[in-house]
């Protein structure tokens, strides 16, 4: 079986990444943070015990990035909103554990990863809930297909952001992680 763990990230071009980190700390600054996290994350979660895929943005430029470890395969994240390409990215990797998370989790490691594919054992769904109501990680068993309504009408970047998904999986066994931070303005740097 085999466990797939899937990390969204985009060319960390200055003014189209970390938006609201750039407005505190510059543009580039922002792009630079973001590329070195991203590769230090990919670094960190590195792991025979899954296969890491890279979802990335923009499509024609992420697929063909020299930024990102060519060993890796990668997959467009395509258009829409944050739910409609996290929902394609989750239905386009083969069947098993799915694990989808961001590239600005500075915390996480091997270990988060490892419980999260170990919750997807008996829950259907596993999320790992983020001080700001959003969340780092969301996993499906994937086994069969995911529910229809899996991010319908979720406000993204609120503090409803993890209520609304929830609701949106209502009647699925869900399993939750440990509380992680990810990074969006200067105050979460300094975290």
């Amino acid at each position: 079986m085999q466990r797939t763990l899937v990390i969204m990230v985009k060319e960390p071009r200055p003014g189209r990444v970390k938006t609201r980190l750039g407005r505190d700390i510059g543009m580039v600054g922002a792009a630079w943070w973001f590329r070195h996290q991203t590769r230090s994350l990919i670094r960190r979660l590195r792991d025979p015990r899954w296969q890491i895929v890279l979802a990335v943005s923009p499509d024609r430029d992420g697929l063909t990035s020299r930024i990102w470890p060519a060993d890796l395969p990668r997959a467009a994240q395509g258009q829409g909103d944050l739910g409609d390409r996290m929902g394609r990215m989750l239905r386009a990797m083969p069947n098993g554990p799915v694990c989808l998370i961001g590239a600005d989790i500075p915390g996480i490691t091997r270990g988060h990863i490892a419980q999260a594919f170990k919750g997807l054992g008996s829950a259907q769904m596993v999320f790992g809930p983020a001080p700001d109501g959003g969340y780092w990680l969301v996993g499906a068993q994937r086994f069969g297909a995911l529910p229809q309504s899996l991010f319908r009408d979720v406000r993204w970047s609120t503090k409803h952001a993890l209520a609304d998904t929830l609701a949106s999986v209502s009647g699925c066994r869900v399993a939750f992680l440990d509380h992680l931070r990810d990074v969006d303005t200067v105050d979460d740097l300094n975290s």
